[in-house]
């Protein structure tokens, strides 16, 4: 897996009971854990999953954009 450069958001869930993970610039890009640190392995390994089918496909695949700061 390449070094993938997307905002992730990591949430706790009480619904699900374990860590929800999103890469919100790819959509539907979404994973889970029993841990924050399991949310975020996991959710690398979808991205990775989700850029290689979308290359496949000829899809569109967003630049990174990264986090605003304003000072």
């Amino acid at each position: 897996m390449g070094n993938i450069k997307y905002e992730v958001i990591v949430y706790w869930s009480n619904e699900d009971k374990c860590f929800i993970s999103e890469m919100p610039e790819l959509p539907g890009c979404m994973s889970d854990g029993k841990t924050y640190e399991e949310a975020i392995e996991n959710i690398k390994q979808v991205a990775s999953m989700w850029l290689e089918v979308a290359a496949e496909e000829g899809r569109e695949i967003p630049e990174p954009k990264g986090k605003l700061f304003y000072a």
